[in-house]
């Protein structure tokens, strides 16, 4: 019998789809037919054939480069239980979790909060979880929508691991084909889902309210930084909406909102300006070695998401190999039959695997797990930290040319680099160093956006 630590935490399974090839092999071969007899045709016909048979060479062109990209289609299979096995869940590495949105208007808060609850809820412990939410429109309704839906996930995340729930966004747990009790359900599962229904219908209604009237805002306490603030001209605001002090294990992770400083003459770029304040941010907070992105309209749709990441990051022979983890996209309330291919399965089923077969993932921007120190400029393999940055840690002249001037996190970004995973509770000194990272101008003279992104 197989020792459980020697099998394999996740296995690249190559698929062959024989007859898609022969069909593409036949669409070529008709394809280079007609290039043949286009050149054999060129004197009997004029400007015209010229044009024709430049159009279908490119289309040519582009199909060889199609199948060349789906020709050796694969796909990874990873076994959560064989990692739980083999780590305990406490010796599993902390995550920090991104969330960005730009427009309150545009992405309404009620699909953001979703989707930072489907985060919180993850069957992962807690108290190695931290979310962030990055408001690129500095919007006192997100602020405030994030503010209430905190308070609903002290009774969501206890009540999805308590039942195993699989859809963890409640706006799809609660939709008309989920709102249905089977004879199996206990009353008291029956009692609190009742429960939490109405919590739910209850933040949804506050939500709306504030959309359609004014927030009242308690300039005295937290809305107070967004009194006669604009929206592309405002200093950097960082609210602490909850941390999880106690480390509970049923309770939400720690929820962090943000909203970098903007200001009309210093360029933002767009999410992946927003992308560097959340990376340091987080870097001088919790610094966890992995991070994971996803736009804020998206949600969870598997609550062992970290735990599949994990397979692919922490497999004992790939340990170090892996750069990040891909997951695919899928697209609910589509189409019948797709036409219009929304769904991208062209894209994600044939392209994507493809690419995975030739090279590895490919990042699609959202819904990736990254190792942080990737992103700080080093490769996945590369254990040889202090020969870059002697002295690492101390202030050196390259570690502040690449990381910015702020010496906490320099440190941080060195306690990253050589691995350590310790963490530590968030305070006041954190949260206040995090502020000057956030600034606009503090990437300039750096590597940020260059080696570091």
């Amino acid at each position: 019998m197989a020792n459980q630590n020697s099998l394999p935490l996740h296995e690249r399974i190559e698929l062959r789809y024989t007859l898609h090839k022969v069909i593409e092999f036949i669409i070529l071969f008709l394809l280079l037919s007609l290039l043949v007899h286009r050149l054999l045709s060129f004197n009997n016909h004029g400007f015209a054939w010229l044009i024709a048979f430049l159009c279908e060479l490119s289309f040519t062109l582009n199909w060889v480069i199609t199948i060349s990209n789906k020709w050796n289609i694969v796909e990874y299979k990873t076994y959560p239980d064989r990692l739980l096995q083999r780590v305990s869940k406490h010796e599993l590495p902390p995550v920090d979790m991104f969330v960005t949105t730009a427009d309150s208007k545009l992405e309404p808060p009620i699909i953001t909060i979703n989707t930072v609850l489907s985060l919180l809820a993850v069957d992962y412990p807690t108290n190695k979880l931290a979310c962030y939410v990055s408001d690129d429109g500095c919007s006192p309704l997100t602020f405030y929508s994030l503010s209430e839906a905190s308070k609903f996930a002290k009774l969501w995340v206890p009540f999805c691991k308590k039942y195993n729930v699989q859809v963890r966004a409640p706006f799809r747990y609660f939709s008309n084909n989920n709102a249905t009790f089977s004879s199996n359900d206990s009353s008291e599962f029956k009692q609190e889902w009742t429960l939490l229904k109405d919590e739910y219908e209850q933040l949804s209604l506050k939500i709306e309210d504030a959309v359609g009237n004014s927030i009242p805002f308690d300039v005295s306490q937290d809305f107070a930084v967004f009194s006669n603030i604009e929206r592309n001209n405002h200093p950097t605001i960082i609210k602490v909406l909850w941390e999880n002090k106690e480390d509970v294990s049923d309770g939400p992770p720690h929820l962090i909102y943000i909203s970098r400083e903007k200001r009309p003459k210093h360029p933002h770029h767009s999410k992946a300006g927003a992308m560097n304040v959340l990376t340091r941010v987080s870097g001088l907070m919790t610094n966890a070695p992995f991070m994971l992105n996803v736009d804020c309209d998206m949600f969870v749709n598997n609550p062992n998401i970290m735990l599949h990441a994990m397979c692919t990051l922490l497999g004992s022979e790939n340990e170090t190999k892996n750069a990040f983890a891909q997951f695919p996209q899928i697209f609910y309330d589509g189409l019948k039959d797709d036409p219009f291919g929304n769904q991208m399965v062209v894209l994600w089923k044939f392209v994507g695997h493809g690419i995975a077969g030739i090279q590895g993932p490919t990042y699609a921007g959202t819904g990736c797990v990254h190792r942080r120190k990737v992103i700080y400029g080093l490769s996945p393999t590369d254990t040889k930290t202090g020969e870059r940055y002697p002295n690492i840690g101390s202030g050196n002249v390259e570690m502040l040319k690449t990381f910015g001037t702020s010496e906490e996190f320099t440190k941080s970004a060195g306690d990253a680099l050589q691995g350590n995973t310790e963490r530590e509770n968030m305070s006041s000194k954190s949260v206040e160093a995090a502020h000057r990272v956030g600034e606009c101008e503090y990437e300039y003279g750096t590597n940020w956006g260059i080696k570091v992104h």
